[in-house]
């Protein structure tokens, strides 16, 4: 049987490669990693989580990406079952050691006996055959200059920000303190998830002078594009209004200073467990461009981090995306060479869960064409089908943006289904629906 090969091990590329497998086709993994390094990988795992650990939302009746969790999950996705593996306590949200969670995807793909995993970097793609390409936003130069050639236009691009890493032991406990906001959690472990500082208002005003002072990273002469609206740099958020922070990613609501109960912060920064251990924290919604100099006299100023120690600073990369709605069929093949597919981040959505998920589509499409057969995507009334549907055909082409799931991407529901309710019953109305039609579609495959 014809092998399906797979450019990329990141969180889509290990997912594709897992469900076509699974399918019972031999599959060749293609990974430049360690051999080509990139700006933000720090190992040669694959599914390294370079931004953050977590994986948004798990609820599954009020939320699009709990959603998607539940049919990656019911489709034996290989990134859900590491994720479920080594999660960590984070209140609503999956958030995961990403260090075990990597290595664990990477031995599961490394035992399976379809998959090939080859250290190698492809600088060209192919003519023919049956490809995924799953490279991501640090997709090596010489083969996005490929990519630009057989699309014949130039890529299109955002900047992404990663958020710096605390050791834990340095972060000051008498004046912050641990609890999820609302004390969300139905454990006691998921209640204290996070670590607050609380800031009052002249401790978050100086916070801010010093952050719109401080030196960053400068783009490259001939360098236009823009962010990614959810992943800003806390130094742009601030830009637009100083009081954009305290209603962010630093904003007090829902949490009670243990140390002062009846004393109400101003402003409180986030750091959310980053491994097992509890050795490492992330500060939640600090993604940066500050150079590492001024991150560190910056960050030292949020209270209970004046004598914090940084196991990882921040920074900022290229994100390159295609244009799918004008390149992509709904197979996610490119419509100039159908022996390409291409999966993840590239595509145009946003997010681990997501890129994960177009990875699982690809993978079993892939696997299906192996087989002499043809797999349409799910339903537009599942999360997934919602997804592709956007980046083939349902966004706007002239202003086509990466776009994480949202209830919006939804087609509307029909008045039996709810559709003239509030949001509130509206919206597990939505995932009913999906679970119903994901159902099906599974059950098509035999």
């Amino acid at each position: 049987m014809e092998p399906v090969h797979i450019i990329g091990a990141g969180l889509a590329g290990s997912e594709a490669a897992w469900q076509a497998a699974n399918a019972g086709v031999p599959v060749v993994l293609h990974e430049m990693r360690p051999k080509v390094a990139t700006f933000a990988h720090k190992t040669g795992d694959c599914a390294e989580m370079v931004c953050s650990n977590s994986f948004r939302s798990d609820d599954d009746r009020m939320n699009a990406v709990g959603q998607l969790h539940w049919e990656m999950r019911a489709a034996d996705g290989l990134i859900m079952a590491m994720a479920d593996r080594h999660r960590l306590p984070a209140g609503g949200a999956l958030a995961v050691d990403r260090e075990a969670f990597s290595q664990a995807v990477t031995a599961a793909l490394q035992a399976h006996p379809l998959i090939e995993i080859t250290g190698e970097e492809i600088a060209d793609l192919p003519e023919s055959g049956n490809w995924i390409v799953a490279t991501g936003p640090l997709t090596s130069d010489r083969l996005a200059q490929s990519i630009r050639a057989v699309t014949g236009t130039d890529a299109l691009a955002f900047f992404d920000a990663i958020a710096p890493i605390v050791h834990a032991d340095t972060i000051d406990m008498s004046i912050a303190w641990e609890q999820s906001r609302y004390d969300k959690g139905e454990t006691e472990a998921e209640q204290r998830a996070y670590i607050n500082c609380p800031m009052s208002r002249d401790e978050y005003e100086a916070f801010i002078d010093a952050l719109l002072a401080a030196d960053k990273t400068e783009f490259r002469e001939g360098e236009t594009a823009g962010y990614f609206d959810g992943c800003l740099p806390i130094e742009v958020m601030a830009e637009r209004g100083r009081e954009t922070l305290r209603h962010g990613p630093m904003k007090p609501v829902g949490l009670t200073n243990a140390h002062k109960p009846d004393e109400k912060a101003y402003a409180v920064v986030q750091l959310r467990r980053d491994n097992a251990f509890g050795t490492l924290y992330n500060i939640v919604g600090f993604q940066t461009k500050m150079k590492y100099g001024a991150q560190t006299e910056v960050f030292r100023m949020i209270p209970g981090l004046q004598d914090a120690s940084f196991a990882r600073l921040g920074g900022i990369h290229r994100n390159s995306f295609l244009n799918s709605p004008t390149l992509l069929d709904d197979r996610m093949r490119l419509r100039k060479r159908p022996a390409l597919r291409f999966a993840g981040q590239v595509t145009g959505v946003e997010g681990y869960v997501e890129s994960a998920a177009m990875g699982l589509l690809a993978g079993r499409m892939a696997a299906a064409q192996a087989k002499g057969a043809d797999l349409a995507p799910p339903s537009g009334t599942t999360a997934m089908g919602a997804l592709i549907h956007h980046i083939t055909g349902g966004a706007e082409a002239k202003t086509f943006q990466p776009m994480n799931v949202n209830f919006g991407l939804f087609p509307p529901l029909d008045d039996a289904r709810g559709g003239r309710r509030g949001r509130k019953d509206r919206y597990p109305a939505y995932t009913d629906r999906a679970k119903d039609d994901f159902r099906q579609w599974l059950s098509q495959q035999g």
